[in-house]
């Protein structure tokens, strides 16, 4: 999902629905785990239980694990005492031989819930410990400190989801899609792409060195990224030439539907023959911001459908009174755009509202909840539904498909060409004209 060097996509908000059954048991063995290892953070009697030696048979026999005491059991469910009567063996195990005592209870009890979190296999589930937790809400209410990119902890090594617009992390020349193999020269294969992304963190004015392995480039690349204080002002619009207005939405957070809302005023106030939406490099927010984004382009209908694993479905329905529902538009998406982003260009193509033009984009089709957990011990990031498009397409690990095919080259990035831009440009003034729409457009040249 969204995230000082910010987690892949932003997840959703919370909505006031119900929690379907599925959530309501990871809750329940959350509060299990939690409560469980508050309740004994005053330690336990430390024991040395060592393999004794037959000597007639010279076999090694290793000593029981210790059954789990009544104070445990009573910690637990009724229904789940036999579930976890594993688990608080292992505890009671890592408190009584570990070797360096004494142990960090509250360490121990966010590792089972991390764990908990990772086995589920889905990489948009997880754990946020309360320093993560903060960090992602201040990125989605509009500044912190930081490199300014989205990035995804989903696989081997941290990625580059998108870089923020305009932040130090784009000033370098990190791109979508670049992996972070070292940083300050520490190799991290085999780190947890979690705490790598801690590593890339800091105060601003500190530098950090990225070393980056890029699609098609034989070797790798070297950054050094100044980080700075993140201030994102989420939608900013203006005037182009041939009277085209441009609007950029770069995130889906608290402060997005207002600024939109002025953007849109100012560029209307001007009489644009037409708007660019640019949501490229957008890693996505909240769902509610997605729906009030696209109500200011739809008149009526369906912006998304949320469907649950129970067979349930939640419809969302566009929010009448939107400012820019009957103007000529184009959007603009690349890989970065993901999650929310893919939620309004999704729904603005079902409906013919408008082309898209770019990149096939991320391919985030599912929603998240983040619920924080009790006693400031951070969040658990849920999937709790799929969404699907208005016509009922879904786009997880597919992306959305542009009407109008336009890649940025090498050539482009370095001679700050945008050709996606200028085919967005292209685009909205041929639908103006009532002109036929090419499929594809060449990428720039570099003037000579």
């Amino acid at each position: 999902m969204n995230e000082p060097v910010h987690a892949t996509t932003p997840a959703p908000q919370p909505t006031a629905k119900s929690p379907n059954k599925a959530l309501m048991t990871i809750l329940a063995v959350v509060a299990v785990l939690f409560i469980g290892a508050a309740s004994f953070a005053g330690g336990f009697v430390t024991g040395h239980f060592v393999p004794t030696l037959n000597e007639s048979s010279g076999q090694t026999f290793l000593p029981v694990a210790p059954t789990p005491s009544t104070d445990q059991n009573s910690a637990t469910p009724q229904d789940l005492q036999a579930l976890f009567s594993p688990f608080w063996e292992a505890w009671n195990l890592v408190h009584q031989q570990y070797v360096d005592q004494p142990v960090d209870d509250v360490k121990l009890m966010q590792g089972a819930i991390r764990g908990m979190m990772e086995s589920l296999g889905d990489k948009h589930s997880s754990y946020m410990d309360p320093v993560n937790f903060q960090q992602a809400n201040q990125s989605l209410a509009g500044e912190y400190e930081g490199i300014g990119a989205y990035v995804d902890t989903g696989g081997d090594f941290l990625t580059i989801t998108s870089p923020i617009p305009g932040s130090p992390a784009e000033k370098a020349g990190l791109r979508p899609g670049d992996i972070i193999v070292k940083i300050d020269g520490k190799d991290m294969t085999g780190v947890d792409p979690e705490v790598a992304r801690q590593q890339v963190l800091g105060p601003a004015g500190s530098v950090v060195h990225l070393t980056i392995a890029r699609k098609d480039e034989k070797n790798l690349l070297e950054f050094d990224v100044t980080r700075d204080k993140i201030v994102i002002k989420s939608a900013t619009g203006k005037m182009l030439d041939n009277g085209i207005a441009y609007i950029q939405v770069t995130t889906f957070g608290d402060k997005t539907s207002a600024e939109l809302t002025q953007a849109l005023n100012d560029v209307l106030a001007q009489n644009p023959k037409g708007i660019v939406l640019d949501l490229r490099n957008n890693g996505g927010g909240y769902v509610q911001t997605a729906v009030e984004v696209a109500s200011q382009f739809i008149d009526k209908g369906v912006v998304l459908y949320e469907q649950f694993g129970d067979g349930k479905k939640n419809t969302y329905e566009v929010q009448p009174g939107g400012l820019a529902t009957q103007i000529p538009m184009v959007v603009l998406i690349n890989e970065g755009s993901a999650s929310a982003s893919e939620i309004v260009a999704g729904a603005l193509q079902d409906y013919g509202r408008a082309k898209l033009v770019g990149v096939t984009s991320y391919g985030k089709g599912s929603v998240q909840n983040w619920i924080p957990l009790s006693g400031d011990q951070g969040a658990v990031r849920v999937t709790v539904a799929k969404w699907l498009t208005p016509n009922g397409r879904t786009i997880h690990q597919k992306g959305l498909t542009p009407d109008v095919f336009v890649q940025m080259t090498e050539d482009d990035y370095l001679n700050n060409l945008d050709p996606q831009l200028d085919a967005a440009v292209q685009t909205l003034l041929a639908i103006i004209g009532g002109q036929p729409i090419p499929t594809s457009m060449p990428t720039a040249t570099p003037a000579p």
